[in-house]
């Protein structure tokens, strides 16, 4: 099968994200990465793609420009503000984009991406991690199969700890742009809160209405949001309930997600990505184990796994085969949800999504 050939705008040597798209896309074997402009620091650009092995490029504007003929799909991995305006001048150049979670910085440039990407015949594809865990995959086909009934509530919680202290104003890289509401837009709500209410929508099927927001800046003196709860109101009468935070002292990278109808409910934890528990009316609980990974069973489906999951799905997709990817309309959703949380905190009151 043809590979198809990518170009990585944004992930340089060294940074976290980039790394694990990369793993991501050599899991299958389907994606060749030939070019780059991996920082916005040009030397440093320029030395990761030599450390890679590939074109490199200065600029992300020299590359879209230079590589029409030699490239088929554009990855974007960059801080927040810079989401609107790359993909959606990849997206008027003819390429397929593949795009790091959140959408944009703002509501308004997620709008004007969507419509964008909604006139072109090219692939737009939003990497929402979890989603690609086989295990939240099978929780969403036993809840839309009707495994517990009629869903009636759903929960989910996303904890981090590495932004309990304000190490942002030591010069970390990855806390300085994700606190500066000029780069980052959200602070946890759009860092790690787009992922929780992706969950509670992927697994249910269902889109959220309303929220009503309880939205802090724990840290004294950080200009973004690190934790929120949100009470959230679904379609067909569904409620529910969603936190995220970055200064759970000591917390790794702990979500979860349990969905409860009259039949039953179902729940899955990053800590035991591998195993999906039914409850019983009764109190009785099953475990299912993951039989759908690439390792025999018994090995974990990981991070990395997860994310090539989201990869196959769009290298499917390009290829012309009919599948589901986390589309921009998925994308503009979750920035709506944050939009409104962020409405709701300001008028302390339940906001339309």
């Amino acid at each position: 099968m043809t590979k198809i050939r990518t170009a990585m705008i944004g992930g340089g040597i060294g940074g976290f994200i980039g790394e694990i798209h990369r793993m991501a896309m050599r899991l299958d074997d389907r994606y060749e990465l030939v070019a780059g402009a991996l920082s916005s620091d040009e030397t440093r650009a320029m030395e990761s793609a030599s450390a890679l092995g590939i074109r490199g490029y200065e600029t992300w504007q020299g590359l879209l420009e230079k590589e029409k003929e030699n490239v088929d799909c554009i990855v974007i991995v960059t801080p927040n503000d810079s989401h609107a305006e790359i993909a959606t001048s990849a997206i008027e150049a003819g390429y397929h984009v593949v795009l790091d979670k959140p959408m944009t910085r703002t509501l308004e440039e997620a709008v004007a991406l969507a419509n964008t990407a909604s006139t072109s015949d090219g692939v737009f594809a939003m990497t929402y991690t979890y989603t690609g865990y086989p295990m939240v995959r099978l929780m969403r086909e036993r809840i839309l199969a009707g495994d517990i009934g009629e869903v009636r509530t759903v929960s989910v919680d996303y904890r981090q700890g590495w932004l309990a202290e304000p190490i942002e104003r030591e010069g970390q890289k990855q806390a300085a742009w994700r606190t500066d509401p000029q780069k980052s837009g959200a602070g946890a709500l759009g860092d790690i809160g787009c992922h929780a209410e992706q969950l509670a929508r992927f697994t249910t099927g269902l889109a959220i209405e309303q929220v009503r927001g309880d939205v802090h800046s724990i840290v004294q003196g950080r200009k973004v949001d690190d934790h929120a709860s949100v009470q959230l109101k679904l379609e067909t009468g569904v409620v529910g309930d969603l936190v995220c935070s970055q200064v759970c002292t000591g917390e790794r990278n702990h979500v979860s997600v349990r969905v409860w109808g009259d039949k039953g409910s179902l729940a899955w934890s990053h800590e035991a990505c591998d195993a999906l528990k039914f409850t019983a009316p009764d109190g009785t609980e099953t475990i299912s184990f993951c039989e759908t990974n690439r390792a025999p069973s018994g090995h974990p489906a990981g991070f990395v796994e997860a994310f090539g999951n989201l990869y196959r799905d769009c290298a499917d997709k390009i290829q012309g085969k009919k599948v589901d990817v986390i589309d921009a309309q998925e994308g503009l959703a979750s920035m709506k949800f944050i939009d409104a949380v962020l409405r709701s905190q300001e008028s302390q009151s339940w906001c339309e999504v």
